[in-house]
């Protein structure tokens, strides 16, 4: 895998995540307590045993920037590196990356400059674990141009994703993005003998949905940027290249979750919470990298805590936690509930605040259900933000509510006694 380069897809405003993008770019948003998204498959990549990596960005990526650089940072004898690549503009262009094509395309000759066999191009927004090794494996096998990695998928799921229908070799012979006609995705959907001929490992009744990974020729990459039309690549690049170029589906059984809203991203926080979670991140084999930070264990005093994750540098004290994230130097203090709730911690331990504002972590006697607790963020004594009338969006005075999840923004004050 030594000539192997990844690029990581970064760039998009991460709108639909709003207000957790609002101070950061979407991969650097904080993930399970002490990650972030970037992570995920950056370590996805590292485990390969590909240690060239390209981070596309263009939003909000001065924390993305720093928490790369304080992480990822390799020994003297080792060629591997962990680059961002922000929008520019050049004489040549001066556009911002137009899409996910458009965002390698801008970057091309750096990834090429890299003199490698092939480019692995994976999402900053999903949460998984995989071989991408032998994702290379396979591609090389097939002595493919592009290989995507594709997962199995229920009718329902499949409208809103890309998907394929494949022949016996597994090479893909047609692709479909989003798909809305009931007769498209019925016609897509595998049946046992189109299993049973292509070994998938996947159910009848099921469809291939695309997981947008893939791993390119760098000719056939280069080709396909510089003779189609199109900015991104399961819009309009891919179903372009299907016909003309030996495109394959490699099959991933593993967890998957696109986390691109709130509200999937809080329901996968939250899954991490359970005893035997989908994606175990207690996986000797499948370590995941991050910040070092050398911080105290969790302190607790008096609690009680039913399946949930206490990081780093945290306080709890006198409360009750239930299935939450309490990240790194979170406070939770006396008389206060926890619900399925992230708290995403603190930059620093607080000093004395001379201000007269509440401190920095959730105050004494709160009630917090179904909600995200962004970093710094100062939650007030007697505070109750658990969205009681069901509200699916609404703002307010430093909240807001996204998918029917109170959001409290980075840095935010909450007033004690406030309701939501």
């Amino acid at each position: 895998m030594r000539d192997v380069v990844t690029a990581i897809l970064g760039g998009g405003q991460g709108s639909r995540l709003w207000p957790l993008t609002r101070d950061r770019a979407k991969p650097a948003v904080p993930l399970a307590g002490k990650f972030r998204l970037i992570d995920i498959p950056i370590s996805n990549s590292i485990r390969a045993g590909i240690d060239r990596i390209y981070v596309l960005t263009q939003f909000n990526s001065a924390s993305l920037h720093r928490h790369i650089a304080q992480t990822y940072r390799f020994d003297v004898f080792s060629r591997g590196y962990v680059h961002i690549l922000a929008a520019e503009q050049n004489l040549q262009n001066r556009d911002w990356y137009q899409g996910t094509a458009d965002a390698v395309r801008q970057n091309l000759r750096r990834l090429l400059d890299a003199h490698s066999s092939e480019v692995a191009i994976l999402s900053g927004d999903q949460l998984y674990l995989m071989d991408l090794a032998g994702m290379v494996d396979y591609h090389r096998d097939h002595d493919a141009d592009m290989t995507i990695a594709v997962t199995p998928v229920s009718p329902a799921e499949a409208r809103g994703l890309g998907i394929m229908r494949v022949d016996q070799t597994r090479r893909i012979v047609d692709f479909a993005e989003k798909p809305q006609e009931p007769e498209v995705v019925e016609a897509f959907t595998l049946d046992p003998a189109t299993v049973a001929s292509t070994a998938l490992d996947a159910d009848p009744g099921s469809l291939l949905a695309s997981m947008g990974i893939y791993v390119f020729r760098p000719e056939a990459l280069v080709a396909l940027l510089e003779d189609y039309r199109g900015d991104d690549f399961g819009k309009e690049l891919i179903p372009q290249a299907v016909p003309d170029f030996n495109v394959v589906a490699f099959t991933h059984r593993g967890y998957w979750r696109d986390i691109g809203t709130i509200g999937s991203f809080h329901e996968a926080s939250l899954e991490l919470t359970h005893q035997l979670p989908a994606l175990n991140l207690y996986d000797p084999d499948f370590p995941i990298y991050t910040h070092p930070r050398f911080l105290p264990g969790s302190k607790v005093t008096d609690c009680h805590v039913y399946e949930s994750i206490l990081s780093d540098g945290s306080i709890v004290a006198g409360s009750k936690v239930t299935s939450s994230i309490i990240g790194i130097r979170a406070v939770v203090r006396s008389g206060s509930t926890i619900e399925r709730t992230v708290v995403m911690g603190a930059s620093d331990f607080e000093g004395p605040n001379a201000e007269g504002l509440p401190p920095i972590g959730i105050g004494h006697n709160c009630f917090i259900r179904n909600a995200i607790i962004d970093v710094d963020t100062r939650i007030g004594d007697g505070c109750r933000l658990v969205n009681d009338a069901g509200l699916q969006e609404a703002d307010g005075d430093g909240w807001h509510i996204r998918d029917g999840i109170v959001v409290i923004p980075r840095g935010a004050t909450v007033p004690a006694g406030t309701v939501v």
